[in-house]
């Protein structure tokens, strides 16, 4: 592949290197932020030779190119000239004000929240878990478990703004501590006193408005935001001899007054604001936000805007015990994507489609519909179509029967108990919708069909029938490269004759890549391949052969074993940007390596508390060279375990 012209080929089409304002890789992707995203010719990117796909999520628009992309990215440096890889050119602050602000809004959201799914999500399970025991009688309200079971719950409600603090601190690059330091303020017991007791509070002779902070989304980000400004300023100011002391004290006693007179009361009435905008449409048309939510969901996924609608959501929740705006919805179209996929499996007469629709149209009416929506839907087209109308037809029956969701979680069949609350009916107006969404998606996609796609190697088998075994193993047995010891091995043996065993390289479960939490390993973009949730933070090699690739950031690393297949491992998800923090390892490309061997070292707690997944994918990049790949079953591993054959 000529790199140097594939690099050529993507700055021109992502408006020069003047609109780079940032560009970086990991083991598969370019990743790039622009100042001005409209420049940005997608689809002729995704047409270009050597480019897999492109995904534009959370503020980083990412091409993937494979197993290229070390040498992709190092043509399109030296090709970027003197200005350094980030920097771009030109005033920064001029061209950033051309972006659009609601891109820039969702990014925030997205980069803030992202952090605090977790603790939101097991938060509103428990409270799943607990309406379905009071609703069997097995708890009552008064019981202490419940209290205690209800304050685990509750917590990360309360204590939202810390936790956002935390994700707000990343996005706009200033110290966590003191973010959530700030946070504290805000939810101190000194302050829940004087709200308490009702009297005019006045700081250096400025009136201060007494507000419950507790639960509350945009004072917090907005007080961050402001902080990264002031910690800089702190930073600059500080003597060099005392700033360990100074800095802090200032960025305290800056913030934190600021945060209690101005940003947070003008946050919280913004977050008034906007409650009681989204409580006056559905006073008006009770309807209309589910139909909307239930029909157009899956663009909100694609654009990445899904995330817009978080803060409005949890702000109804924390304030009312309930809200309208994302779960009814999202119910009526996770259902129909799973309806219109699982439709998909049962009609179409391709092997590698029927499997990919029946695994992800099952987990999309579980709640995950990722999957199904790039693998099969929007690929097909006529399916998305159908399970929009299937969604928006199931969501005026949400709207118009008043259905609520309890607990944030992804609305699905496995979260159904968020939907059991103080109303009776709600689960079972829940359950109606999940069957109007199916059964009228699965109807339509099946009544208006889809072009299915012709299988693979339907003509190949045609054309191979004339050619002798004979023929087919001298094709096969040409090795990419050979080594002087596989040179001088017999060239006459077909690769289905010499099997090779890939080994687990971690303990952990083992889990299908459908499970991996991002779409170019998920839809087997990459090849085929496992993946591994790890129970400990060892990786070994999970084969004997020879680091081809080895990343900077220490997170990923590819192996070549001695019957060309190549293995590329992926320590968690977006841990490229953790720049090798983290991680330790002492091997280098061109390295030998025995398998078992130990390769990196990491440490799998600071990871996730730094907001990112440790699901570690075994990817078989050249998985199409190997005329059968047999996965294992899910189920739990130890490093050793044999968890992929190649034939």
């Amino acid at each position: 592949m000529d790199y140097r012209k594939l690099a050529q080929q993507i700055i021109d089409l992502v408006g020069d290197t003047k609109n780079i304002s940032k560009l970086t890789h990991c083991a598969t992707r370019l990743r790039f932020e622009f100042y001005d995203s409209s420049k940005v010719e997608t689809e002729k990117i995704k047409d270009l030779p050597g480019v897999i796909t492109v995904v534009n999520n959370g503020g980083q628009y990412q091409v993937v190119v494979g197993n290229e992309v070390q040498q992709t990215y190092r043509a399109i440096v030296q090709q970027m000239g003197s200005a350094p890889a980030g920097s771009g050119s030109g005033s920064s602050k001029k061209k950033q004000e051309k972006q659009n602000w609601i891109s820039r809004f969702i990014s925030v959201i997205s980069t803030t929240f992202t952090p605090v799914i977790p603790a939101i999500i097991g938060a509103g399970m428990v409270k799943a878990i607990l309406a379905v025991l009071v609703l069997t009688g097995v708890l009552t309200t008064e019981s202490q478990n419940y209290f205690i079971l209800n304050t685990i719950a509750d917590a990360a409600f309360y204590f939202l703004p810390v936790l956002l603090a935390y994700g707000a601190s990343i996005k706009f690059e200033t110290s966590p501590v003191l973010s959530m330091t700030i946070a504290g303020v805000l939810l101190h017991p000194n302050w829940s006193s004087l709200i308490t007791e009702g009297q005019n509070v006045f700081f250096i002779g400025v009136p201060v408005r007494l507000t419950d902070y507790a639960s509350s989304v945009l004072p917090i980000i907005i007080t961050v935001w402001l902080m990264s400004y002031i910690e800089r300023f702190a930073d600059r100011v500080s003597p060099s001899m005392i700033k360990f002391f100074t800095k802090p004290m200032l960025v305290l006693l800056i913030t934190a007054p600021l945060a209690l007179v101005v940003i947070g009361p003008f946050g919280t009435y913004l977050n008034d604001l906007v409650a009681m905008g989204a409580e006056a449409i559905n006073a008006r048309a009770s309807w209309l936000i589910p139909l909307l939510m239930g029909t157009f969901q899956p663009f909100l996924i694609v654009t990445g805007t899904a995330w817009a609608m978080t803060p409005i959501a949890t702000m109804q929740l924390t304030k009312n015990g309930y809200e309208l705006i994302n779960g009814p919805g999202m119910l009526a179209s996770n259902i129909a994507q799973g309806g219109a996929t699982l439709a998909v499996a049962m009609k179409t007469k391709n092997k590698k489609l029927k499997q990919l629709a029946a695994s992800s149209g099952f987990t999309a009416v579980l709640g995950i519909t990722e999957p199904s929506l790039y693998g099969v839907t929007l690929k097909l087209k006529k399916p998305l179509i159908a399970a929009m109308i299937g969604g928006g037809v199931a969501g005026i029956y949400a709207g118009l029967t008043g259905l609520v969701r309890y607990a944030f979680v992804s609305p699905g069949l496995a979260a159904l108990p968020a939907f059991i609350g103080s109303n009776p009916m709600n689960i079972v107006h829940a359950i109606v919708t999940c069957l109007i969404a199916f059964v009228v998606t699965f109807a339509l996609t099946w009544i208006i069909g889809f072009d299915d796609p012709i299988e693979e190697n339907e003509d190949r088998e045609e054309s191979m029938k004339s050619v002798t075994n004979e023929e087919v193993t001298e094709t096969l047995a040409v090795p990419v490269q050979a080594s002087s010891a596989q040179a001088q091995a017999p060239q006459n043996i077909t690769t289905s004759q010499v099997p090779t065993i890939v080994y687990s390289p971690m303990e952990g479960e083992l889990v299908e890549l459908s499970r991996v939490p991002d779409d170019v390993f998920s839809l087997e973009l990459l090849g085929k391949g496992m993946a591994i949730i790890p129970a400990k933070g060892e990786l070994r090699a999970p084969i004997t052969g020879e680091i081809t690739a080895f990343m900077d950031s220490k997170h990923a690393v590819k192996i070549t074993g001695q019957h060309q297949e190549e293995i590329l491992i992926h320590i968690g998800i977006d841990t490229v940007n953790l720049k090798g923090k983290y991680f330790n390892s002492s091997i280098k490309i061109g390295d030998r390596v025995q398998q078992g061997d130990v390769l990196i070292t990491f440490d799998m707690e600071a990871i996730q508390a730094q907001g990112y997944e440790t699901i570690t994918p075994v990817i078989i990049v050249n998985s199409d060279h190997f005329s059968d790949v047999k996965l294992e079953k899910p189920r739990n591993v130890t490093a050793g375990d044999a968890i992929i054959t190649l034939s």
